[in-house]
C-alpha cells in the first residue's frame, strides 16, 4: 500500500492485448522519443502494437484514437508535445486536445493514454522524455492498468 492507501502498482501482464498508438509530428523530435518510450513499455509487458500513427499535431490526436478504439485495439496511447508561444493557442489546443481523448475513452470504454505533454520550453520537453522519466512509457502503462481494472470489473 502506498501512503495513500491506495496499493502499490502491479507488474503490467498485457499478453494478447492490441494497443494501438498515435502520434503527433509537431515537435517531432521530442514526440519521436515518446513514442519510443511507449512502443518499449507496452512490448515489456508483452503487449502487441498497433502503429504508430502519425498524424500533423496534438489537435488531430483524438480523431485517430477513436479509430484505433474502434477498430478493436484494447487500448490506445496518445503521444505528443505541445510547447507555449507567444500566442494563446497553446491553452486551445493543449485543452480541447485532451478534452478530445477524453471523450475517446466516454463513447467506446477503451482506455486512451494521454500521453501529450504540455511544457513552457523544449528544455522541459527534453526533461519529460528522458530515458529514467519517460512520460510517453507512462501513459503507456495507465492504458493498460486502467485496461486491466475494466477487466477485473468485468470479471466481478
Amino acid at each position: 500500500m502506498t501512503s495513500e492507501g491506495a496499493p502499490a502498482p502491479q507488474a503490467l501482464d498485457a499478453r494478447g492485448l492490441r494497443v494501438g498508438v498515435c502520434a503527433s509530428r509537431f515537435n517531432d523530435e521530442v514526440t519521436a522519443r515518446l513514442v519510443d518510450g511507449a512502443t518499449r513499455a507496452l512490448e515489456e509487458a508483452g503487449a502487441a502494437v498497433v502503429g504508430p500513427h502519425w498524424v500533423s499535431g496534438a489537435f488531430e490526436l483524438p480523431l485517430v484514437a477513436l479509430a484505433l478504439a474502434s477498430a478493436g485495439c484494447d487500448a490506445v496511447v496518445a503521444l505528443g508535445c505541445i510547447i507555449r508561444g507567444e500566442t494563446p493557442h497553446f491553452d486551445l489546443i493543449a485543452s480541447e486536445s485532451a478534452r478530445g481523448l477524453m471523450e475517446v475513452m466516454l463513447e467506446t470504454g477503451v482506455p486512451v493514454g494521454n500521453g501529450i505533454i504540455t511544457t513552457e520550453n523544449r528544455e522541459q520537453a527534453d526533461a519529460r522524455t528522458a530515458a529514467g522519466d519517460n512520460k510517453g512509457a507512462e501513459a503507456a502503462r495507465a492504458a493498460l492498468e486502467a485496461r486491466a481494472a475494466l477487466d477485473a470489473v468485468a470479471r466481478g
